[in-house]
Order: structure tokens, then C-alpha cells, then sequence
């Protein structure tokens, strides 16, 4: 979503050491949605590294264009929510740019609040672009 075209090769070895990196820590996770064997959906929860944010977890999650308004995403942050409760997390942050208005909704619904803008945070098509910083603390 983030990357243009090129910009990223994937390496299968390397990604799958990544996904093993994110496994072997206790605040970290993937959740992926398949439909006919066909990867469609994810959320990465990547929690923090030190004492002092080991409690905050950053959320990057997508989902295939031709699968969005089907409730999948809903699905996702609830599965997300139990994992971090289970996990004794507190809180949830994501970044999303400011015209992403099915993602906004989204994560409002999924209890997130808007914390603050990154005035022209990206470069898009000849146009600068913020960024919201959302979070949701969990109880």
C-alpha cells in the first residue's frame, strides 16, 4: 500500500525469517485471511521492543480491494483485540493517510481515535499527503 510498484522484491527466505522474527516475541503476531489459497487480507501487530513500550503495539494491516466492505477487517481487530487483552497489551497505534476514508471508518468503529495529523507525510501523484496517527487504549 505504502510502496510503489518495484520498490519492494520479495524474497521468499527472507520473508519467511521475518515472519519468524515477528513469532519468537511474546508481543508480536500476524493474522492472515485466505480465501481459494489466495492470501487477501493481514494484520501485523508488532509490539514494542523495550520495558518501557513492551505495552504499545503498531498495527499495519491490508486487505485486497476486491475483498473490503465484506466485514474481513472488522474480523482482523476483533481477533487483534482478544490476542492483545490475552497478551495483557494496552495500546493499539496505526497510521493511515487522511483520504483513507474505509479505513478511518474502520478503525473508528474498532474503538480507535484520531491523535494527531503528520502534515505531508507522503509524496502521492505530485501532491503531498497527511497522515493521521490513530491509537485505542484497552482497559
Amino acid at each position: 500500500m505504502l510502496l510503489e510498484p518495484g520498490e519492494r522484491t520479495t524474497d521468499i527466505g527472507k520473508q519467511r525469517q521475518r515472519i519468524a522474527d515477528v513469532l519468537s516475541h511474546e508481543n508480536q503476531t500476524i493474522f492472515v485471511v485466505e480465501h481459494d489459497d489466495r492470501l487477501i487480507g493481514y494484520l501485523r501487530a508488532g509490539g514494542g521492543d523495550y520495558q518501557h513500550n513492551r505495552h504499545n503495539v503498531y498495527i499495519v494491516v491490508g486487505i485486497l480491494q476486491a475483498f473490503t466492505n465484506q466485514g474481513i477487517g472488522t474480523a482482523l481487530f476483533q481477533t487483534l483485540e482478544a490476542w492483545a487483552r490475552s497478551h495483557k497489551l494496552h495500546r493499539l497505534e496505526l497510521n493511515v493517510m487522511v483520504h483513507n476514508l474505509a479505513g478511518i471508518a474502520l478503525y473508528t468503529k474498532s474503538g480507535f481515535v484520531i491523535e494527531g495529523t503528520r502534515k505531508d507525510a507522503f509524496y502521492i501523484n505530485n501532491h503531498y499527503v497527511d497522515e493521521y496517527y490513530m491509537a485505542r487504549l484497552l482497559g
